[in-house]
């Protein structure tokens, strides 16, 4: 036997933000624990008090530069309902549709082809010095310009929507600032055939990558599990931008269904635990260890009725046909997953750009002033609820977000003690390329750390010393 050992992934590596694992070998040299370590604090439902309402869309997009039109759109959203507005005019709701699949559609492509791709393609225990996007280039030179380009075009999407290609300011409460030139629409519509062409080959590689190690995805950070998404209101269709709240158990059975959005703190409970700035969310009714669920691509995939466009329809039925209708629990589907939604973007941008509203001139609509709002939208990597409180001056008193990654915290935990079982329990010696596995786990959920680095009230704080051995010398805990 040995003495046990401490082994530290710091820090986790192709994903937004920063964090960090912990694996604790016993003397066997099995795992003990592990755990995803969220090590850096933002702390905007503080600092956002006391700003006046019509800022917070903007400047809760400085969150995260990965997916700040989601911050800016769930923020709007928000606010809408402190403004008294229920429902926007057509172009304003039709043009902020616009820009969130623009947004979606970028996203997956950087995490697809930039932060997994990588791994997919030479595999989990390549050479650390393989797995980067410059050797995906290098060994495909047409696959890395079209991962260049499609994101630049979901960027510029976004840029005729909200501004600029970051940190926009299009979204307003009660609205939109602007509608979409003509020359702008056909200089984007020019390049609609070719996107649609470009996410059907980024499809056809998520599916057939996925059937082709159909073994190694069953095994590998995969268990059962609820989901958690909104749907199409009418119909439970896919909606990633407004719509009812569904959550169903790791069977499809429905755990609460229709449920208004604004109702969300009456069935999700927020847990704190002392080693991660990270909150632990889970269902009410279900208690904190049977009420974890996840979110993100796979669980729309599998909360969602239909896709109500036909290229990404025909996938999604393909996709559920693989485990007969169930949901499927399998992590890495995801990347499958993501790139059904990718076509899914490109089908709706190709349909709002044909819309005459985008050139209409009502943007902004008003009703009776209320004292609270709560936007929610299905962010990139899933569910994104932003609450405020405002009072009579117009001043934030209260705000309360959760991020897609916070409510994917437990399944990521889960998924690094899973993969750390299973590829480093009883080795002798663990090489880099193990580790990388416990790595691609936390990057198929496309975590952004930095916009789930929240706490509410005192956080807990505990701190280790473990000496070289590996050996506990000294613990310290506050707040507990």
């Amino acid at each position: 036997m040995t003495e046990p050992r401490l082994i530290e992934i710091s820090p986790v590596t192709r994903v937004e933000g920063h964090g960090k694992v912990t694996i604790h070998l016993d003397r066997d040299n099995r795992v003990a624990e592990a755990r995803l370590h969220i090590v850096e604090f933002r702390g905007f439902e503080r600092f956002i008090r006391g700003r006046l309402l019509w800022e917070v869309p903007v400047i809760v997009q400085r969150l995260c530069g990965i997916c700040p039109v989601s911050h800016h759109l769930a923020a709007a959203k928000a606010m809408d309902q402190i403004m008294g507005v229920d429902v926007l005019p057509p172009t304003a709701e039709k043009m902020r549709r616009l820009m969130h699949y623009g947004q979606v559609m970028q996203s997956h492509v950087l995490h697809f082809f930039h932060l997994s791709a990588p791994d997919l393609l030479f595999g989990f225990g390549a050479p650390a010095e393989r797995r980067n996007i410059f050797e995906v280039i290098r060994q495909n030179p047409e696959l890395g310009r079209r991962a260049v380009l499609m994101r630049q075009f979901g960027q510029e999407i976004i840029e005729a929507t909200a501004g600029k290609k970051i940190h926009g300011t299009g979204a307003i409460p009660g609205g939109i600032n602007r509608n979409l030139p003509i020359a702008t629409r056909d200089r984007l519509l020019a390049r609609v055939g070719e996107m649609e062409a470009w996410a059907m080959d980024a499809l056809a590689l998520a599916r057939t990558y996925t059937l082709d190690h159909a073994d190694l995805i069953r095994d590998f950070a995969s268990f059962p599990s609820s989901h958690l998404s909104i749907v199409r209101k009418e119909d439970g269709a896919l909606d990633l931008y407004h719509g009812a709240m569904r959550a169903i158990d790791a069977t499809g059975a429905a755990i609460f269904d229709g449920l208004d959005y604004r109702d969300y703190h009456k069935v999700l409970v927020e847990d704190v635990r002392s080693w991660s700035y990270m909150k632990f969310p889970f269902i009410a009714d279900l208690g904190p260890d049977d009420g974890w669920y996840r979110v993100g691509p796979l669980s729309r995939m599998n909360t969602a009725s239909f896709i109500d466009t036909p290229l990404a329809g025909a996938a999604h039925r393909e996709l559920r046909a693989v485990t007969g209708g169930a949901p499927n629990n399998a992590t890495l589907t995801t990347h499958w997953a993501r790139m059904i939604e990718v076509v899914h973007c490109v089908e709706k941008i190709a349909e709002l750009l044909h819309d005459p509203d985008l050139q209409g001139t009502d943007l902004v609509a008003k009703g009776d002033r209320r004292a609270e709002g709560i936007g929610v939208i299905e962010a990139p990597r899933g569910n994104l609820i932003h609450h405020y409180r405002v009072d009579e001056n117009d001043q934030v008193t209260f705000c309360n977000l959760i991020v897609s990654t916070t409510h994917n915290n437990e399944g990521m935990n889960r998924a690094v003690k899973d993969v750390a079982v299973r590829y480093l329990s009883g080795q002798d010696r663990i090489t880099e390329g193990m580790l990388n596995h416990v790595e691609v786990a936390i990057r198929a959920y496309d975590p952004c750390l930095s916009c789930a680095t929240h706490a509410l009230g005192q956080m807990p704080l505990q701190v280790e010393l473990f000496d070289a051995t590996g050996a506990l010398i000294d613990r310290a805990q506050r707040g507990a």
